[in-house]
């Protein structure tokens, strides 16, 4: 029993000395592994969150296998709907073209009766003009595209470029048998030079309009 209880006293003497040099021992581990990264145990996360997911898509339609290709079919080329829907034709632009096209030759005309051209020269430019509405009008008959301010006014000044052109065809003919009479006056070089000043306005006007509607 003695010899139980001396043993006892010198646990208890030995044991602060013991937690003393763990303790100094752990600060000093602690101090040499500062700014060195994170000493301490990692929390677990296993369980707070899940793994990532892969989404994969899956198609809307099943794939079809062509292996001969005799049963693929055949694009409607030749179908002008088809043709119109895939390209996204505008149904106008075919119109603003034709009538663009007529643009240039008015011009030429305008530039010709501005030069005080001769009446052959007026004949010729006077005449390509006219052909061409005449087919225009010819194409449109009946259509949307009639009912345009653009198509009305190219049908009038062709209307009044002929009317022109047959005056002075008739002045150029019967004006040295006619010039004192009633009727010379028609053909006289005022009134001509007169009828070619509108013509000039009207053909100005048609073109300011083509090219608004273009």
């Amino acid at each position: 029993m003695k010899k139980f209880a001396a043993l006892l006293i010198i646990f208890s003497f030995a044991l602060p000395s013991q937690a003393f040099f763990w303790n100094k021992k752990d600060k000093n581990l602690e101090k040499e592994l500062q700014g060195k990264g994170y000493a301490g145990s990692l929390p677990a996360i296993e369980n707070k969150h899940e793994k990532a997911r892969t989404n994969v898509a899956e198609p809307i339609f099943e794939p079809q296998q062509f292996d001969n290709p005799s049963e693929l079919k055949p694009v409607p080329k030749d179908n002008p709907a088809f043709i119109d829907i895939i390209q996204k034709k505008d149904k106008e632009s075919v119109y603003v073209n034709d009538a663009n096209n007529i643009i240039p030759m008015l011009e030429k005309l305008y530039d010709c009766i501005d030069g005080n051209e001769n009446l052959q020269l007026f004949t010729s430019k006077a005449n390509v003009v006219s052909l061409n509405i005449d087919y225009l009008a010819k194409k449109y008959d009946g259509k949307p595209e009639s009912y345009y301010e653009s198509f009305r006014k190219l049908i009038e000044v062709n209307r009044y470029i002929k009317t022109v052109m047959t005056l002075r065809r008739e002045a150029a003919k019967y004006q040295r048998y006619m010039a004192y009479t009633e009727s010379g006056s028609i053909y006289s070089p005022a009134n001509i030079e007169q009828q070619l000043d509108y013509l000039k306005e009207e053909i100005n006007s048609a073109i300011l309009l083509l090219r608004e509607e273009g």
